[in-house]
């Protein structure tokens, strides 16, 4: 059995990406991009896992998969995991409990019609968590979600209820120095993502709502994130769970894909490492919740 597992997870935007997070609601110019990223980057990227050999877990808007239906069902047909991930990656702290509950019911029956199974990952667009998430992520009964970072390497159990104080100025101190107070331990896995092992922040050219260049060097991101990160897990932790997060939007334009193909063969030249999806990985910890705990000097 491993002691590391390795999970590459495509947050399939595309034009969702554009509607709900980029600023491109209104720019033909950018909702373009979003088709270039169903049309061209989905099909390569499920080309590339097959070359690899390799079985990955998607995250798909509802949007993307009426857009996009030949695509996504190439996805499934390549033997990948497909979760959900919103409707038009539409802010879950913008919703209110009923909106954000039609949203996953829809995007459940979605990913059924498709696969014709439940997905079994809940994965926030954004990134985000409403007041109401935990709760609607329990109710829908999914085994994982993957949309926090409150540990690097090691799945932990969702929680609900988790509450804290926001500073207030026009308020007397007392009123709010209060420490972060812990919720309900679910039965739901939460496997972590990072910022730093995502695409996006970095690669993406956007014009709103402020203007980020994304000109990044891949090979640098690659070289300085993602394969030290990969390194002081395998080498100071030695056990865990690494996430990758890309994007066909970014992960699917041509010069992306040798790095991406480097770094899969990167992480295969290392002993008692697997690729694996963040289902398996899910019933891997729900199995046994110490599988991933370290075996080195570091957490």
């Amino acid at each position: 059995m491993s002691d590391i597992d390795v999970a590459i997870g495509i947050d399939a935007d595309c034009v969702a990406g554009w509607l709900g997070s980029y600023g491109g609601e209104d720019s033909p110019a950018d909702l373009s991009r979003g088709i270039s990223a169903g049309k061209e980057g989905i099909p390569r990227l499920v080309q590339l896992f097959e070359d690899e050999n390799v079985d990955t877990s998607w995250y798909i808007p509802g949007h993307t998969i009426e857009t996009f239906r030949d695509e996504v069902e190439a996805v499934a047909a390549g033997g990948h995991e497909i979760g959900i991930h919103g409707y038009s990656h539409e802010n879950p702290t913008d919703l209110n409990r009923e909106q954000e509950d039609t949203i996953i019911e829809a995007s459940i029956d979605l990913i059924k019609d498709v696969t014709g199974e439940r997905p079994a990952g809940h994965r926030a667009s954004w990134w985000e968590y409403s007041e109401n998430t935990p709760e609607l992520v329990e109710k829908h009964d999914f085994l994982y979600d993957s949309s926090l970072m409150e540990t690097q390497f090691e799945p932990t159990w969702m929680r609900k209820g988790d509450s804290w104080k926001k500073i207030e100025y026009d308020q007397s101190p007392e009123t709010w120095m209060e420490p972060y107070q812990y919720g309900e331990e679910t039965d739901v896995v939460e496997i972590p993502i990072s910022w730093y092992r995502d695409d996006i922040p970095p690669m993406l050219f956007v014009k709103q709502p402020n203007y980020h260049a994304g000109y990044k060097d891949p090979a640098m991101l690659y070289e300085q994130y993602y394969k030290r990160q990969f390194d002081f897990l395998y080498n100071r932790r030695k056990a865990g769970v690494y996430t990758l997060t890309i994007h066909p939007d970014l992960h699917g334009l041509p010069h992306m894909i040798p790095h991406l193909e480097e770094f899969i063969q990167y992480v295969k030249g290392h002993e008692n490492v697997e690729i694996k999806t963040l289902e398996e990985i899910a019933h891997k910890f729900k199995d046994d919740p110490s599988a991933y705990e370290s075996k080195g000097e570091y957490v």
